[in-house]
This record gives structure tokens, sequence and C-alpha cells, in this order.
């Protein structure tokens, strides 16, 4: 399995990220390094709680991503 894509928001001591492949996995921080640590728990306890329920763990789809900044 390939890793899920993060998407990561925010600015200053407040951030928030989300994988759009996983709905209702999401976590906040007051740094990109803080959300990315909590993020990869978020998905595996997310994952963990599909399978606990008998759910369907979705495929991760992204292929890459880039921030495209606009002049």
């Amino acid at each position: 399995m390939s890793g899920y894509a993060v998407v990561i928001e925010g600015e200053g001591d407040s951030f928030s990220a989300y994988a759009p492949d996983l709905p209702g996995c999401v976590t906040a921080g007051s740094s990109v390094a803080e959300v990315e640590e909590r993020m990869r728990e978020a998905i595996r306890l997310h994952i963990g709680s599909l399978r606990a329920h008998g759910e369907e763990v979705p495929e991760p789809t992204a292929a890459g991503t880039t921030v495209i900044d606009i002049v």
C-alpha cells in the first residue's frame, strides 16, 4: 500500500490537516511538524477503527502533490 495524501493548512502557530481519501480523519497542531506527526497517528487510528467496525478501508488514490504559487 502506498501512503495517503494529507493536506496541511494554516500559518503562524495554528495548523490543521486532513486526508481526502479518509473522510473524517483530521488533526491540528501548532506547527507543520506536529501536524505531520499527529496525522500519522490519526491515519493509523482511523484505519484501525474502520477495520474494527467491519468497514472497507479506502485505498490511497493520490499520486503526488505540489503547491503552486500564483504571482
